[in-house]
């Protein structure tokens, strides 16, 4: 991994890379959809994180709340609690580390212990998310759109036309960054796969991806196990590898940049072979 890429500048710079970044999934939580509770302890969560790393993960993103539809709010502290000894744990393991987060706090604590990114379901709506990126130079910064919040999202979403809607909002998100100074290099966009989305809108938002493109940032893919592949599959969220891998590979030839998964080493070697083929 080259150690320009510890900087947040460079996080997204593709102008020497083919195959899309990897950034694997580290849930330190009770009950993430998929993985939770399976590394919530420090010692088991950087066991996973070395699993990653030495099948080839490119970021290392970590999280300390559950994000998942119906899921309840965790309080400040409890999420430190969770993120930071792994943090402390991995900031020199060689790879980027990513903050899954929308609490200004954690954010600007985690960067202080060493993460390169802050990846934010809210896309910085919350209070004081702005001011926090804004304070670090370097970070990468993801911005993720959602329909409401997730203990609602789920309810009956509607939109008039799901990928221009979602386009506008994350256009809206990009412009406020750029203004405030941010260098473009530094910022990704997620559409937000099953975050108030139903599975027509989730499959119109995979067919049509590569229109995101269009808003001059790269685009993360969030697609891994989740609920949609299910309805489609009928596999539980273990049992959704084959699936997980097939959505990255959508993904990547409609121009995604970064996917984010559960399954690294897969991912990777299903990556190595889309790339040799470009």
């Amino acid at each position: 991994m080259p150690t320009t890429w510890r900087c947040g500048r460079f996080l997204f710079d593709f102008d020497k890379r083919k195959r899309p970044i990897v950034m694997g999934i580290l849930n330190a939580t009770p009950d993430s959809f998929s993985d939770g509770g399976r590394f919530r302890t420090p010692k088991d969560a950087i066991t996973q994180a070395e699993y990653m790393i030495a099948n080839g993960v490119d970021l290392i993103d970590i999280g300390g709340e559950s994000t998942r539809p119906g899921a309840e709010p965790v309080e400040l502290q409890e999420e430190l609690d969770r993120v930071l000894p792994v943090i402390e744990a991995l900031k020199d393991c060689g790879v980027p580390l990513s903050i899954d987060t929308y609490k200004a706090e954690t954010m600007r604590q985690a960067l202080h212990a060493g993460v390169d990114c802050v990846n934010d379901i809210w896309a910085l709506r919350q209070s004081g998310s702005v001011d926090a990126v804004l304070e670090n130079k370097s970070c990468g910064i993801v911005l993720m759109h959602m329909q409401r919040d997730p203990l609602t999202m789920q309810f009956d979403p509607s939109y008039q036309d799901v990928v221009n809607d979602v386009k506008e909002f994350l256009k809206e998100r990009v412009e406020l960054l750029l203004a405030e100074g941010v260098d473009g290099n530094r910022i990704a966009i997620d559409p937000g796969f099953g975050f108030g989305k139903n599975l027509e809108h989730n499959l119109t938002m995979l067919a049509n991806f590569a229109q995101f493109s269009t808003l001059g940032v790269p685009v993360l893919a969030g697609i891994s196990r989740k609920s949609m592949l299910g309805k489609i599959t009928g596999k539980d969220s273990n049992d959704r590898v084959a699936a997980s891998i097939s959505a990255a590979i959508m993904a990547a030839d409609r121009g995604t940049k970064i996917v984010r998964v559960h399954d690294v080493a897969e991912t990777v070697d299903a990556l190595k072979l889309w790339e040799a083929i470009q």
